[in-house]
């Protein structure tokens, strides 16, 4: 199974384009899944070490339904719009309340294939930063980050929105960089993540 985490809090652009990737893996023949931040009540981790006492995190709220997604899943995909250059602070509360997770199982991504995508209003608006950031978190847990490599998508998939719906539907060379790094992803998933 694949997981698609959207990080924002809209159902706009972020969201159309990890459906389109999602549908893209299913017409490859995976099976997905997502979680979406729109709607859930999150709390930000508190860096209480409660977890690492228990092995649970002490807040019981609408996160916990996703450490399992993230044990079962093959791969992982985050997708973001851009926030002051970088992740939305709703994906960041996803990714740092994951410590409850790995402080149970820390091995729970280790070896999987990751990817990011980061949709922002501007070209030039801090997908980049954001990729680079969904990229550490991947490195930081033991998963292998997956770009869509040279040429267009060096770090992952990059969406210029225009802030707008229609703006990210007709970016062409957003879509081409994120179907690069799908095949990437799949190729990566089809040759190592069996064995993990």
């Amino acid at each position: 199974m694949i997981l698609g985490v959207c990080g924002s809090p809209r159902k706009k652009a972020t969201h159309h384009v990890l459906e389109y990737a999602l549908t893209h893996l299913e017409k490859m023949g995976y099976e997905t899944e997502v979680f979406t931040v729109r709607g859930k009540r999150i709390n930000f981790c508190i860096h209480c070490d409660h977890c690492l006492k228990t092995k649970e995190c002490i807040f019981s709220d609408d996160l916990v339904e996703l450490y399992d997604m993230i044990e079962s899943a093959e791969g992982i995909i985050l997708a973001t719009p851009v926030y002051n250059s970088g992740i939305s602070a709703q994906l960041k509360a996803v990714m740092d309340r994951t410590r409850a997770l790995f402080a149970r199982n820390p091995d729970a991504l280790r070896g999987k294939a990751g990817m990011g995508i980061a949709v922002g209003g501007d070209r030039m608006g801090g997908q980049e930063i954001a990729l680079l950031q969904i990229h550490a978190f991947l490195i930081l847990n033991g998963a292998v980050p997956v770009s869509g490599g040279f040429f267009g998508a060096n770090l992952g998939a990059t969406f210029w929105s225009k802030d707008t719906l229609e703006g990210v539907m007709e970016d062409g060379e957003g879509f081409r960089s994120l179907r690069k790094t799908l095949k990437r992803f799949a190729s990566y998933i089809d040759s190592y993540g069996k064995k993990n």
